[in-house]
């Protein structure tokens, strides 16, 4: 007997093309192909909201039926390949292909009648591609009402009046000097980031925070991180802290603060199979200089590898001894650092101790733990290639 779930799971996933769904349509009528599209496009929003996949969540029966769809979806090849120009999350990389045992299968899968058009069946026809703004007005969609916006709203007249007497400056957004009680401008909308939530391990095992930001137009969102400084780096920009202000934290930044170098992640071009063959080896080092610069005659330089590299991710420090902040990322990836000789043209055997094998997400995600304090409660697994909570 069929319990209560599957059964829910085969009535959704079996209605790949919405037919359940409910909800009041304004938009003419579509045909196959749109509403194919249009029943993915709502698993990519909630995604794109939620930072992670639908889940076999049924408490939530608009994420259960999503759930559903998606499992249904992956247990289609045809309909995986129609939807690929649309798999912005790479939902589809990872999933084994569909067993196929008889022509009854592939028959049995076909729920728009494909098989007996004679035209390309994985060409979409009368479907406009995605479109990125679209995404962004259905979220902005999503936001709420911010019940205690009074609290926030002398804040919002504060800012405005700093804003037009130039105690404050609007300025290009950095996602890691966003923190709780930064002002930004995004889509010509002032917020304020009111949360920051403990950072958690999403859908894709990347450590992210999920905020409190609260509009001037007396709108919340409850957005990730990462998104926000996306969607700034893009559409927005940040507010500077007002002149004159004592900063409490050192990855803020005003006019007044002096850079003292820069954090750089470098990737090895090395011909060498020593080298060539591990995944995820990286340099992490400190220059006081233009990287550029620095790294010119790699291919010269036993700390190099003696071969040329490419600059994969920098971080420019303001107020602060970057030395220490590089001896914390060595210290944190201790365990998984190169061991190998490197002979220089002057015939010396040389050991390089700044290569180590962390994927780059897992590198900035550390420099990210060190800036606001919060590496004390992790550390690197070699084996994984993941940062763990410690126990």
């Amino acid at each position: 007997m069929l319990d209560k779930e599957s059964v829910l799971d085969e009535i959704f996933a079996s209605d790949i093309d919405g037919i359940l769904n409910t909800k009041p349509k304004i938009t003419p009528a579509q045909n196959e192909d749109q509403r194919l599209v249009a029943t993915f496009e709502e698993i990519n929003s909630f995604i794109d909201e939620n930072g992670n996949e639908p889940t076999r969540n049924m408490s939530d029966m608009h994420e259960a039926k999503l759930f559903s769809r998606l499992k249904g979806l992956r247990e289609q090849a045809d309909k995986m390949q129609q939807l690929k120009a649309y798999d912005r999350h790479k939902l589809f990389e990872v999933e084994d292909e569909v067993e196929i045992n008889s022509i009854d299968d592939i028959f049995g899968g076909d729920d728009f009648g494909l098989l007996d058009d004679e035209e390309d069946i994985f060409t979409l026809t009368h479907v406009e591609k995605y479109d990125g703004n679209k995404a962004e007005a259905d979220f902005v969609a999503t936001r709420e009402k911010c019940e205690e916006f009074e609290k926030y709203e002398s804040l919002f007249t504060e800012c405005q009046a700093d804003l037009k007497d130039e105690k404050r400056k609007l300025v290009p957004s950095i996602e890691r000097q966003l923190m709780v009680g930064t002002f930004c401008v995004l889509d010509g909308v002032l917020l304020y980031i009111a949360e920051i939530k403990h950072a958690k391990r999403g859908n894709s095992n990347k450590l992210n925070r999920r905020t409190l930001l609260v509009f001037e137009n007396g709108t919340q969102s409850r957005m990730l991180l990462r998104s926000l400084g996306k969607r700034l780096k893009d559409k927005g920009k940040m507010v500077t802290s007002r002149d004159g202000e004592e900063l409490a934290n050192l990855n803020q930044i005003s006019k007044e603060d002096k850079s003292t170098g820069y954090i750089y992640v470098l990737k090895s071009k090395s011909e060498d199979d020593r080298i060539k063959s591990k995944a995820n080896l990286y340099k992490i080092g400190f220059s006081s200089t233009a990287i550029q610069e620095r790294i010119k005659n790699a291919e010269n330089e036993p700390t190099y590898l003696m071969a040329p590299v490419s600059l994969e991710s920098a971080y420019e420090t303001y107020n602060m001894n970057p030395h220490k902040l590089e001896q914390l990322l060595h210290r944190f990836f201790g365990n998984s650092c190169l061991d190998v000789d490197i002979q220089g043209h002057d015939g010396k055997i040389h050991r390089p101790r700044e290569w180590f094998i962390a994927p780059i997400d897992v590198i900035e995600s550390a420099i990210e733990l060190i800036i606001s304090g919060g590496i004390v409660n992790y550390q690197y697994d070699s084996e994984s290639e993941q940062i763990m909570e410690k126990t």
